[in-house]
């Protein structure tokens, strides 16, 4: 019984490591160009650079009440 466990075993690992092999690689320097790019593109759209409006900011301190 042990034997054919380890068969299934081995041969979902075949198949995995098949789907592995298959996947598309790029070079580290072309990965690294399309992140900066990408991240020069969205700059503008980013919180943490260009901040967040007054009027929309979740994180602002609660107003108190008046009538309080």
């Amino acid at each position: 019984m042990s034997s054919g466990a380890s068969v299934s075993t081995l041969q979902r690992l075949v198949e995995q490591l098949k789907l592995e092999a298959s996947v598309e690689r790029i070079m580290v320097s072309q990965a690294a160009a399309e992140l900066q790019q990408y991240c020069m593109q969205n700059a503008c759209k980013d919180a943490l650079l260009v901040g967040v409006p007054a009027g929309s900011n979740p994180f602002r301190e609660p107003r108190s009440c008046i009538l309080l």
